[in-house]
């Protein structure tokens, strides 16, 4: 978990590769159960009924961690995950929780040109970056089991440290 533009989906996906799991971006069903784009979602229908739907997907996708049947399971959430206590429960309970922590100012670097962010839309989007973490930090600190900071290392780097955080570093050597 983290804030958008934090490397949730990037990382996720290289951990799950990793340590052979499966890859979820609760974003993808999200957008597959809505049937749209979630930016569109937005603007049609608001951040409260994309909040509610969130949720169920959330829940849905704890539970199937949670429930340890077939392969081990990698989610990567949508920044706004920890706004709803639900959320931040079945996460906390039902699975181990990563929060990539960027700086407001890292995560402008990276999605200075981005347009598909709904919340990042804005006039000011270094400033909402920076209202999206004092809002979002403490719920991703207190939702997290283990915060890896992301600075500049590279995924790979990222990775080996979410494993080692994980105590998984000795079930798989880095890929060439």
């Amino acid at each position: 978990m983290g804030l958008p533009g934090g490397g949730k989906s990037t990382v996720g996906r290289q951990l799950a590769k990793r340590i052979k799991a499966r890859f979820i971006d609760s974003d993808v069903v999200l957008e597959e159960r809505i049937g749209m784009p979630i930016r569109l979602f937005f603007e049609q229908h608001g951040e409260a009924l994309f909040r509610d739907h969130e949720e169920a997907v959330i829940d849905e996708l704890t539970s199937q961690a949670a429930g340890g049947a077939g392969s081990p399971l990698v989610i990567a959430t949508g920044g706004g995950v920890v706004l709803r206590p639900a959320n931040r429960r079945h996460l906390k309970e039902r699975a181990t929780v990563i929060y990539l922590r960027s700086t407001p100012e890292e995560l402008f670097r990276r999605l200075r040109h981005d347009t598909q962010r709904p919340l990042l839309q804005v006039k000011d989007p270094m400033a909402k970056l920076r209202e999206l973490y004092e809002q979002r930090h403490p719920l991703y600190e207190e939702t997290a089991h283990h915060c890896i900071d992301t600075g500049r290392p590279s995924v790979g780097a990222l990775v080996s440290m979410i494993m080692v955080q994980l105590g998984l570093a000795e079930l798989s050597p880095p890929e060439a």
